[in-house]
């Protein structure tokens, strides 16, 4: 009887985790990763997600994968260093985080408008260029070696390009790495514009990348990526490396440096030593078609479409709502103030009243362990697991109570559908909600497009997902709001709000006809105001407010405040302004009990 030893993959995966601390310590000695997932089955490679390439990290849980199946058909295995090291250096230099990885894909597309989907892949050969440099030159890794195995015949320009770019970073003879033709003047310029990027920028690697990707667009465009994807695909190890990943903020607003750095390293005055552009203040960015105005810009925020194809080039994996509810979530971060709250006489005190089952699915702070472990020395959740019960006692101090809101949006089909442009509206109704519910009131969100559809919130809900998803829906129906949602919501039941409640209305002159159209219409506001009991607003998108003079006045004396507003623009500036406005008159009337 035989037995059989470890295999070669077995064995060679031995050799190479003995190379990780010497891998690690050419970044730092105080580099902390967890070992390289290193993979000698196809089925194992399925399972990590590890397809085409040999190698491959993860930013969401800072992982190495390395198919060592595939380092030993490309004859590779005498780099395991060399290798390693190379994948630890997208976790520690670039892009390192979900943000920064982010930001990466940004400022390539800003410079790539047609060729988008690419970014992840001249991402990939940039942060590479810049990681291969460090460790050949200052660690004396032998990264050029890597490229002499991987070498290829005539694989086009796009290739040549990359390869001639190390040649020039390592002062390598010419023909070392590329097979280029030395009647290829442009190619030759432009690989050492290349090699002067990642030297001027190996610090500031992100203010880099708009020069690369403007570098290689040319190419990129000459070659069709389609056709560069089998040569390049072996060595693209960061392409999904935010899959999965938490969205990271920030990403709505756009960086002035997107388009002023979207510029040809030949017209850069970092690289040239001076500015040839200067005091052309409307010098237009190269392959973007924007002008790119130096200084910077402010305030510039990209459209809900392209905050989406931004998330998918980065390998979100988050569906489109989740997507847009993040978008007006974002936007709305600036403008947010605390919504007005009213005092109760008095607030009420937590007095310990008894012990009740605590069972799996409740909320794990409320499990009291003291009186479990007391009890029984077996813990069986739902069995010998106990929570404490509080009843209350009236206090002394005075409580706030939060005034509930009710948002009604106009959503007919005059308004803009908000998946793919921005709808004032909308971000008026997610500000005003989300102070609302951050100061703990509860808010009923409508869309209401009638004649035609209406969706709405189930009641009064603390949900912020849900009033967002709400808010940043669609139907493009009928004509105006529908006032009878306030007299089902309000007044069938006959019961009024338990707590007081403000109503919002977002619409246009359009309501003034729905008001005729509706049987007792004006009755249906005064009722509803009187029942909710705190007070209500009407937002009106007029372009001529003198025509409708009547019925603003009538609007005014059942109660409403109305506000104006010339364009939807206007609606952002409301809805800070009517939340100041509200909260302060509620510190005024502070004093006032219910």
């Amino acid at each position: 009887m035989f037995l059989s030893g470890p295999s070669p993959l077995e064995n060679l995966k031995a050799k190479w985790l003995a190379r990780w601390p010497r891998a690690l310590d050419a970044w730092s000695r105080f580099t902390k990763l967890t070992p390289p997932l290193l993979l000698t089955y196809k089925k194992e490679e399925k399972a990590e997600g590890l397809y085409g390439s040999f190698a491959m990290i993860r930013l969401d849980d800072h992982a190495v994968v390395i198919s060592l199946r595939q380092v030993e058909e490309l004859g590779l295995q005498g780099f395991a260093t060399e290798i390693l090291a190379h994948e630890i250096g997208h976790h520690v230099y670039a892009p390192a985080d979900l943000r920064d990885n982010a930001l990466l894909i940004a400022r390539i597309r800003a410079c790539l408008p047609t060729h988008g989907n690419e970014a992840g892949f001249v991402a990939n050969l940039y942060t590479d260029l810049l990681i291969n440099d460090r460790l050949q030159r200052s660690e004396e890794l032998d990264m050029a070696g890597v490229y002499r195995i991987l070498r290829k015949g005539d694989a086009g320009r796009l290739w040549g390009l990359y390869m001639k770019i190390y040649e020039n970073l390592w002062g390598l003879p010419p023909g070392t790495l590329a097979d280029v033709s030395a009647k290829d003047k442009g190619l030759i310029v432009d690989a050492q514009l290349g090699a002067r990027v990642i030297r001027a920028y190996s610090k500031d690697w992100l203010d880099g990348v708009g020069r690369f990707a403007a570098l290689l667009a040319p190419y990129i465009v000459e070659s069709g990526i389609a056709g560069q994807t089998a040569i390049f695909i072996p060595i693209m190890d960061t392409r999904e490396a935010g899959a999965g990943g938490e969205i990271p903020d920030g990403l709505v607003e756009i960086d002035p440096e997107e388009f002023d750095g979207a510029i040809h390293p030949a017209n850069d005055p970092v690289l040239s030593g001076f500015d040839e552009a200067q005091g052309d203040e409307s010098a237009t960015a190269p392959n973007t078609g924007r002008k790119a105005t130096i200084g910077g810009k402010k305030n510039n925020y990209r459209s809900p479409s392209e905050y989406k194809e931004l998330m998918k080039s980065i390998a979100s994996g988050l569906k489109e709502d989740d997507l847009i509810i993040r978008y007006y979530r974002e936007r709305a971060l600036p403008y947010l103030i605390p919504f007005p709250a009213r005092m109760a006489p008095q607030a009420a005190d937590p007095i310990p009243e008894g012990l009740e089952l605590w069972d799996v699915g409740q909320p794990a702070q409320e499990l009291d362990w003291m009186e479990t472990i007391i009890r029984s020395p077996v813990v069986i959740p739902g069995v010998t697991t106990y929570q404490r019960t509080y009843g209350t006692s009236e206090g002394s101090s005075p409580e706030k109570i939060p005034t509930d809101l009710y948002v009604g949006i106009d959503c007919s089909g005059s308004m803009v559908n908000p998946k793919f442009s921005l709808s004032y509206p909308a971000l008026a109704g997610v500000i005003v909600a989300m102070s609302a519910l951050r100061a703990g009131a509860k808010v009923m969100a409508c869309l209401s497009g009638e004649p035609g559809r209406y969706t709405q919130t189930d009641g009064f809900i603390r949900s912020e997902r849900d009033v967002l998803r709400l808010l940043t829906g669609y139907l493009g129906t009928g004509y105006s709001y529908g006032v009878k949602r306030l007299e089902e919501t309000f007044l069938k039941n006959g019961k009024r709000p338990p707590r007081p409640v403000h109503l919002l209305i977002v619409t246009d002159q359009d309501i003034f006809h729905m008001l005729k159209e509706v049987r007792n219409g004006w009755e249906i506001i005064t009722e509803a105001l009187e029942k909710c009991r705190g007070g209500g607003t009407f937002v009106l998108n007029l372009y001529s407010p003198s025509s409708y003079a009547a019925e603003i006045k009538r609007m005014t004396e059942a109660g409403c405040d109305v506000s104006l507003v010339s364009s939807q623009e206007e609606m952002v500036a409301f809805a800070r302004t009517f939340s100041r406005r509200m909260y302060n008159r509620s510190r005024e009337d502070s004093g006032n009990k219910l």
